[in-house]
């Protein structure tokens, strides 16, 4: 995407930059998707390994059908991937020798702390992109695409929760169009979409010039309100009908996007969501079993030993900050 100079975050305000942030998701994300059209439509969605969905109460017929002015948005973390691309991603990168070791154990800490939380913490992975972006500058687009394929096979494609993935393809068989909405980049998402079947990606934007990386976001990322912002004009280019769209995430972060459509659902929600899910009467899906949720809670090995420790490391940090 080419630099828009004349837009600088420091003389903008938070809402205008959100804006922006959410209008390049949904520019990215309905080229990106056009471009895979003919692909989408003669490949198969990639089978992911697991245990089958938890059998939910009977409902109403949901999703309708037919209904071509509806659509679905899936938040990525922890709703239908275990743990934050942007930490996978590192790791991806760092084996690649993108960056030096000291670098990776901060993606350590961040993933820990992630993983312990179960939620997003939005100074957190604020630092991740910050070093996501510096690392990747200079670095052409295409690389970068490249690369990701195979960081998706080799980190994140046995972490997709089965019962969201069931989800996903319920709208797919209904014949409606599935959206990733990440913070993460819109170039990560949309390779794990592509590759999961759906429709196509919102994600944070990053500047490039003659398909170079600058190390600049176009507005910020894309979290909470930017989120909302990137689904609203996606659906304005695309002829949808809010209430008639779903909405599915695990983060309170994520209320204004889900209070934007008729179907908001909260999936393996954190306490605030929770909370506020109840209260409207939203509905709810929780797919994490015991075993599982004691997993996720628990830093995984990076395979070269420097997640060691990471639980610590995060501990101490948190206890510093407060």
């Amino acid at each position: 995407m080419a630099a828009l100079g004349w837009l600088t975050p420091r003389r903008r305000s938070a809402t205008a930059r959100s804006v922006l942030a959410g209008e390049a998701a949904a520019e990215a994300a309905r080229k990106t998707s056009a471009e895979d059209e003919s692909a989408l439509l003669t490949g198969t969605p990639e089978e992911t390994p697991g245990e089958p969905p938890e059998q939910a109460p009977e409902e109403p017929a949901f999703p309708v059908a037919g209904d071509d002015r509806a659509a679905a948005f899936f938040d990525l973390d922890n709703t239908v991937m275990q743990g934050a691309a942007i930490f996978h991603f590192g790791r991806g990168l760092y084996k690649r020798k993108f960056f030096e070791r000291r670098e990776l154990t901060r993606f350590a800490w961040q993933q820990a702390w992630f993983r312990l939380a179960g939620v997003e913490d939005p100074e957190h992975m604020q630092d991740a992109r910050d070093s996501a972006l510096s690392i990747v500058k200079g670095h052409r687009v295409s690389e970068l695409m490249s690369i990701g394929e195979e960081i998706y096979d080799e980190y994140m494609a046995d972490r997709i929760w089965p019962g969201t993935r069931a989800l996903a393809q319920a709208h797919l068989d209904a014949g409606q169009r599935v959206w990733l909405v990440t913070a993460a980049p819109v170039e990560t998402a949309t390779i794990i979409a592509r590759r999961l079947g759906l429709t196509g990606a919102l994600g944070t934007v990053a500047e490039s010039v003659d398909g170079v990386y600058t190390g600049r976001l176009v507005g910020e990322p894309l979290h909470g309100p930017a989120k909302a912002e990137a689904v609203r004009a996606l659906a304005a280019a695309e002829g949808l009908d809010l209430e008639r769209c779903a909405a599915y995430s695990d983060s309170h972060n994520d209320i204004p996007m889900l209070s934007l459509v008729g179907h908001p659902y909260a999936i393996n929600p954190d306490t605030k969501l929770r909370k506020h899910a109840r209260a409207r009467d939203w509905r709810l899906r929780d797919y994490r079993t015991g075993r599982k949720a004691a997993k996720v809670g628990i830093p995984a090995a990076a395979g070269v030993g420097a997640l060691a420790g990471g639980t610590a490391a995060a501990l101490a940090l948190h206890r510093r900050r407060r």
